[in-house]
């Protein structure tokens, strides 16, 4: 299970940069529309939730400690977050339909929400590692 867990995590880490190129993509199709971020919402709302739990049952099949099962599932928490962060960010406009600076500065959380995921998802990966080392050295 330490080696599942380990694969788990890398396999997210590139979804993760496989989200990131799926937002760029809708911001820069044009004509814009919510159909541009298909990709994004399928891949935020599915796959990567799919994929934490899946890190996060395979470090507890694992045995891994405690700090690292709870690492695994944090993810998941913040995941959550980003329909919020984007919801909010899209109702903040101006009488003209403009975005104001409290809806940028909300919609770059949704930004700073995903690096703080990845970091978390590397700390997992790094831990994975540590316990399979740990493992082999027993």
């Amino acid at each position: 299970m330490r080696k599942a867990l380990f694969v788990t995590s890398g396999v997210l880490l590139a979804v993760f940069a496989l989200q990131f190129a799926f937002a760029a993509v809708g911001a820069f199709t044009k004509p814009a529309g919510d159909s541009a971020y298909t990709l994004h919402r399928i891949t935020g709302s599915a796959v990567i939730p799919l994929l934490i739990l899946l890190m996060t049952l395979f470090a507890a099949l694992a045995k891994a400690p405690g700090k690292l099962i709870g690492l695994a599932i944090l993810p998941l928490g913040l995941v959550i977050l980003q329909p919020v962060f984007a919801g909010i960010a899209n109702g903040m406009t101006d009488d003209g339909g403009a975005t104001s600076t409290v809806g940028l500065i909300i919609g770059a959380l949704h930004a700073i929400n995903a690096i703080i995921m990845v970091h978390v998802v590397v700390n997992v990966m790094r831990g994975a590692r540590k316990l399979g080392e740990a493992a082999e050295a027993a």
